[in-house]
């Protein structure tokens, strides 16, 4: 009896303890500060609002599905002490976001009616006009009609027709215009639709206070599915002025919610990048027959690839991610799924990555068009709760502010670069709104005008065009990364190139593109073509002329590369012949000659060269 008593009063004492729960309450977030890596972002919110008076959760929703909850930072000013943190995803937003494509398919959906009922109408005026046509036959066989009849007849089929042309006017105006409707609200659903999680994340916030009263915090989180690619505009309006650079931003985000008047900060950063320095294993040397060496020959790298990324049934993912491995040179996919890319010359695969789906990285091979489906992974989009961290009071993180301007024509905007212990961050001083919607963005980050020397540089063993090589001293002061460039040369558009930033020479070399107006011919000469045979051996001669002339109302400085062949065989000897005045390594067998050549002028050089081997064998010259 006693034992009974005692569990009964047990259960009565703990049920309060267990049916209380704690109060909630939301709190309205704003991002104001979101700071870009070439991968991810961090997004820095602001909060306030009234908390009651001990334990309570404040909650902050609406934030990004792809919020990383191990990045969470949250300092809180007011009366109180912060307890805990959590994030977990709030699926009652995927309701709302359902209504709302609701409403858009319903919208389609009148559309469509009204579709059909003008299609139908169409139809109907151009059989009413058929018929009008049939019956235009006026009087019987044996009479024809009257004067008067005939004015009446051709009144009524002027005004007729005139009716029925224009109201087929106004109704093929109209199905044109629900076409243009349709396709806007189809694009705003596969907009809603980009990922198949249509949840968003809140941020949990377990507090503690004596006294009701004000709190205010500071959130700072990394989120996934944005990030920035260096691009660059190049101008030269002629050799003899500086190079104009404009450093630009390349910015893609699809975290799903809207950055709105926020403070941009571009990072050379990668959050995603381990941070742990490598160890070099032992290097354990033996015999050639206990060696393994994988050898095969790699295509040469073509200079653009593009193509088009889809799901498993075959759709378009608009705003995927293209990068370069090993390198900071991307794109992002447009609302089609394609993309297009400038590969630097090692670039050996591309990676191909969003959110929901299996990363896959794909080997060039030599391939200008390359198109990849990406699977669906949805364990990323699975459901996290993240550990608590107790009383936080978080440093705040260094960070850099940049700005952009959509229009290129607009006023530069103020900019500043810092330099941390290991990044480089960017500052732009205007707010900046991006759309969570798969599209490019590019933000103008930087106009530099650099002091450069020109030069033209051609292979015609090669290519017949010459190009035209700035070279940058001092180079390192502006903080430029790797990427692409497009070129402008004396006004117009030349092409795309690669900037290379990650080259370790104190000079840099952007190359600006083909100039066309520097002539070239390399043309064998028969005369010093000969092959004979002496005793044992067969000797060989080849002689090349290659014509220069210069079409530009200015002198220019070429440098002109061809080669002779080397020998790896004893019994093969090559002789170099009349080379006029050219440079030659023997090592690798490189002619280099440096000419000057002034306005409309020509000039001739020759390449000759003697060959002998054993008459028993066979050799490739040409």
């Amino acid at each position: 009896m006693k034992k009974s008593l005692f569990i009964l009063l047990s259960l009565i004492l703990i049920k309060p303890s267990f049916s209380q729960e704690l109060k909630e309450t939301s709190i309205t977030s704003k991002i104001h500060e979101v700071t870009l890596f070439l991968s991810g972002a961090q997004v820095f919110e602001t909060a306030s609002g009234q908390i009651s008076s001990g334990e309570s959760v404040i909650l902050i929703k609406g934030l990004s599905p792809y919020l990383d909850e191990k990045s969470i930072q949250v300092k809180g000013q007011g009366n109180f002490t912060i307890q805990s943190v959590n994030k977990r995803l709030d699926f009652l937003s995927e309701k709302e976001v359902g209504e709302k494509i609701k409403a858009l398919e319903a919208q389609i959906e009148e559309i469509e009616k009204s579709q059909t009922l003008s299609q139908n109408r169409l139809q109907v005026l151009t059989n009413k006009a058929g018929l009008l046509a049939a019956n235009k036959d006026l009087g019987g066989n044996q009479t024809g009609p009257t004067m008067t009849e005939l004015r009446t007849a051709l009144d009524f089929f002027d005004a007729e027709l005139t009716k029925i042309t224009n109201e087929e006017l106004q109704v093929k105006s109209k199905i044109q215009a629900g076409e243009r409707e349709l396709e806007k609200l189809r694009n705003q659903i596969n907009a809603m639709q980009e990922s198949e999680n249509k949840s968003t994340s809140e941020i949990r916030i377990r507090v503690k206070a004596s006294a009701a009263g004000a709190a205010s915090f500071q959130i700072n989180y990394l989120v996934a599915n944005a990030g920035w690619y260096p691009k660059y505009d190049i101008r030269v309006k002629n050799i003899t002025q500086p190079l104009q650079l404009n450093y630009k931003a390349e910015v893609y985000q699809n975290t799903g919610v809207d950055w709105k008047n926020v403070k941009l900060r571009f990072s050379n950063a990668n959050p995603n990048q381990s941070g742990q320095a490598p160890n070099l294993e032992k290097w354990e040397l033996n015999y050639a027959r206990f060696t393994t060496v994988n050898r095969f020959s790699v295509p040469q790298t073509p200079g653009q690839v593009s193509g088009v990324v889809l799901d498993e049934q075959g759709e378009p993912i608009p705003g995927a991610t293209v990068l370069v491995k090993g390198t900071t040179i991307g794109t992002s996919t447009d609302l089609e799924g394609r993309y297009s890319i400038v590969l630097p010359q090692n670039a050996k695969s591309l990676v191909f990555s969003f959110i929901g789906y299996r990363a896959e990285e794909r080997t060039l091979n030599g391939q200008s068009s390359l198109n990849v489906s990406l699977l669906n992974d949805t364990s990323s989009l699975s459901e996290v709760v993240v550990t608590g961290y107790g009383t936080v009071s978080k440093k705040e993180m260094a960070s850099m502010k940049v700005r952009g301007a959509s229009n290129p024509m607009a006023a530069p905007l103020e900019t500043s670069f810092v330099e941390n212990q290991t990044t480089v961050e960017i500052e732009v001083a205007e707010p900046y709104s991006i759309k969570t919607n798969g599209e490019k963005t590019l933000v103008e980050l930087k106009a530099y005008e650099i002091p450069a020397t020109y030069r033209y540089t051609a292979i015609p063993k090669l290519d017949k065009d010459a190009f035209l090589i700035a070279e940058l001293t001092d180079w390192n002061q502006y903080s430029l990364l790797e990427g692409e460039s497009n070129l402008y040369f004396e006004e117009g558009f030349v092409g795309r190139s690669i900037l290379n930033a990650a080259d370790l020479q104190d000079t840099l070399q952007v190359s600006m593109g083909r100039d066309r107006s520097i002539v070239m011919q390399r043309e064998k000469v028969d005369q010093y073509s000969k092959k004979r045979t002496i005793g044992a051996n067969i000797t060989e001669n080849r002689g090349y002329e290659i014509t220069l002339k210069n079409n530009k109302s200015q002198a220019v400085t070429l440098v002109l590369k061809d080669q002779i062949p080397v020998s790896v065989n004893s019994s093969i000897t090559v002789t170099a012949g009349e080379l006029s005045g050219g440079n030659l390594d023997t090592q690798t067998g490189i002619v280099t000659w440096e000419i000057t050549l002034p306005p409309g002028a020509q000039q001739k050089l020759a390449l000759q060269y003697e060959v002998k081997y054993p008459k028993s064998e066979r050799i490739i010259l040409d």
